[in-house]
């Protein structure tokens, strides 16, 4: 008789023995399964143990995106210098935060306001009958007609005696001086409203020289992009913005064309020029009350659109190179070795002969 069966013999009644089975840990696929030694009766039968549970999840077909991270931060954009032209001294200003527009005064001059007109083309010049015609004037028309003194007609390049009109009623509404005549320094010209950012000067202050900081009203993101990156910026694209742990979808509003040395966490030259890129939210209330905050933006690079997909811990690395899944049909597992594609959002794009979406596969995440 051999030992096996030795070992399978049954034993008198009352005696206990010990049933050895060799120790052996069978790794198979990431899941460890170990023979323990166990003490029983002669009359107890030897049952097999449970296989361990798994966590599985399902297969899905889904839009995978590939994305590109930057660090951003919120805030209102890049400030702009209001500088004082007109002489005199400073007698009012606005709070910081306050949101100016147009026809409102900025700030005051010997007790007489300086208020905001719109346009890009700075005052050169002083305007008064006889001035030559230019774009200058039909600007100062446009506004005036804004603020509820035309007369004119169409605003145009041409300085007349309604112009001459409309100016002194705009004057006598703002308490100045009735001249006709306009000068450069009568208004603060910014391209829309504005809100102050800093204020510069003090009331006592001499009039001429800086007198605030301004950006504009909206709270964007603005991220400091390699240049060398520039092609996944594009104006009116879509990027994912993410501040204080929430994530809102936002617009690329502009890409700056100038690329300047970036700079490392100690201030320092990095080496990489980089360019302005500004990110509108789509949801601004994720940002709460705050002003400025650091930011993340995910700009994307490709998009691969209906494609199957599992978790990334789904992969099993195969010893003769490539990949696999292991399938889990109702407690019956197997290997499917699969392609993959995109990485993104702790998924992978996955295909392989017979893996259909809603299959389940075993992962670790």
């Amino acid at each position: 008789m051999n030992e096996v069966t030795e070992l399978r013999k049954p034993r008198r009644r009352g005696r206990t023995r010990w049933l050895v089975a060799a120790a052996v840990i069978v790794v198979v696929l990431g899941t460890s399964s170990v023979v323990i030694l166990t003490r029983v009766s002669s009359a107890t039968p030897v049952q097999e143990a449970a296989p361990p549970s798994v966590e599985t999840a399902e297969v899905v077909k889904t839009d995978l995106s590939e994305e590109d991270e930057a660090d951003g931060s919120l805030g209102y954009g890049e400030e702009s210098t209001v500088a004082g032209r007109k002489p005199g001294t400073i007698t009012s200003l606005p709070a910081a935060g306050a949101t100016l527009t147009r026809c409102k005064p900025v700030y005051g001059v010997d007790a007489k306001p300086v208020p905001l007109f719109y346009g890009t083309l700075p005052f050169y010049r002083d305007l008064a009958a006889g001035a030559d015609d230019g774009a200058d004037v039909k600007q100062l028309e446009e506004n005036l007609k804004a603020c509820g003194f035309g007369g004119f007609g169409t605003p145009d390049k041409k300085f007349t005696a309604a112009t001459a009109a409309a100016l002194k009623k705009w004057q006598k509404a703002l308490g100045l001086e009735q001249t006709g005549a306009f000068g450069q320094g009568d208004v603060v010209l910014a391209p829309g409203e504005v809100r102050v950012s800093a204020l510069s000067a003090k009331p006592g202050s001499p009039a001429q020289g800086e007198v605030l900081k301004t950006t504009g009203t909206v709270r964007s993101v603005q991220v400091k992009l390699d240049a060398a990156k520039q092609g996944l910026a594009q104006q009116g694209a879509k990027a994912s913005v993410t501040i204080n742990g929430k994530t809102t979808p936002g617009t690329i509003t502009d890409v700056g064309r100038t690329a300047v040395e970036g700079k490392d966490a100690a201030g320092q030259d990095d080496g990489k020029p980089k360019i302005t890129v500004t990110v509108r939210l789509d949801d601004p209330a994720i940002a709460g009350s705050l002003d400025s905050a650091p930011a993340t933006v995910r700009f994307t690079k490709d998009v691969h659109q209906g494609v199957l997909a599992v978790p990334v811990g789904a992969l099993l690395a195969l010893a003769e190179g490539g990949y696999a899944v292991e399938v889990d049909e109702n407690g019956d597992r197997r290997l499917v070795a699969v392609q993959t594609g995109l990485f993104s959002g702790g998924k992978v794009e996955v295909t392989g002969t017979g893996l259909t979406a809603g299959m389940r596969v075993v992962t670790t995440s």
